[in-house]
């Protein structure tokens, strides 16, 4: 005759029993598992996002102090070809010239940044106009730029103090303008494919120094040359590829009589 509901009898809680032990190992196993990371794959997703979300400050060797961490600097940053030629012959160039203070290279993630500042040397203050005696620099570095497949981002920055002309509004139209300056000059003089390079303005955004000093304030206004590592721009490239440079107004060269 049927027990109906109490057909297990008194052993019927071993059922229960189980399920739960089964789903306690299943929940310490998928516990294991998340807290078992591997670091080469946490390091690379770290890069990743930082690369993404920009450089808010640097701390870069020999490049003074940033007023955050440096999220893509040297350590462990190692160049490949040919982008380690070109470091080694700009800072031949750099030490046989004695262009310390006023440029500088840095391995990073994403590449190669050449730092030029832009007081005593590319631009009059205020002005977006590339001064004659930047020239010989800017030659030797679009030179190298020339020979090589890579990527080319031009960032323009500056300082925290304000500027409000009829031309630059703003340190966001003074910064894009220079770097667009630079942008067309290796175009224009250079006849660099223009696919290849993609110009931007950051204003003060990204300080490599504190603003509250003029010493800061000098090394926040510069111009980056960066060659990125992320391969040649193929022919016909569109999609991925930096866009090709604008023209803003009163961005010129002075003096460009003699280049290439």
């Amino acid at each position: 005759m049927s027990e109906g509901h109490d057909g297990g009898g008194g052993e019927r809680w071993l059922l229960t029993y189980a399920d739960m032990i089964t789903l306690l190992m299943a929940f310490f196993i998928m516990m294991y598992s998340m807290s078992v990371i591997s670091m080469e794959k946490f390091d690379q997703a770290a890069a990743s996002l930082r690369s993404e979300f920009g450089r808010p400050g640097r701390d870069r060797a020999g490049g003074g102090r940033g007023l955050l961490p440096h999220p893509g600097g040297s350590a462990g940053a190692r160049l490949e070809e040919p982008l380690q030629s070109v470091k080694d012959e700009l800072e031949e160039y750099i030490e046989e010239n004695d262009l310390h203070s006023l440029i500088q290279t840095t391995e990073e993630v994403r590449g190669l940044v050449i730092t030029l500042v832009s007081d005593n040397l590319l631009f009059p203050v205020g002005e977006a106009t590339l001064r004659a005696p930047a020239l010989s620099i800017v030659n030797e570095i679009a030179g190298l730029l020339r020979d090589i497949p890579n990527l080319i981002v031009i960032e323009g920055h500056t300082c925290s103090l304000a500027i409000e002309t009829s031309r630059y509004p703003s340190n966001w139209e003074l910064s894009a303008a220079r770097a667009c300056a630079v942008t067309r000059y290796l175009v224009e003089r250079w006849e660099i494919d223009e696919v290849r390079l993609a110009a931007t303005g950051y204003a003060a955004s990204r300080p490599v120094e504190p603003n509250d000093r003029e010493e800061g304030r000098a090394r926040n206004r510069r111009v980056e040359i960066v060659l990125l590592a992320s391969g040649p721009a193929s022919e016909g490239e569109g999609e991925g590829a930096p866009a090709g440079a604008g023209e803003v107004a009163g961005s010129t060269v002075e003096g460009a009589e003699g280049a290439p």
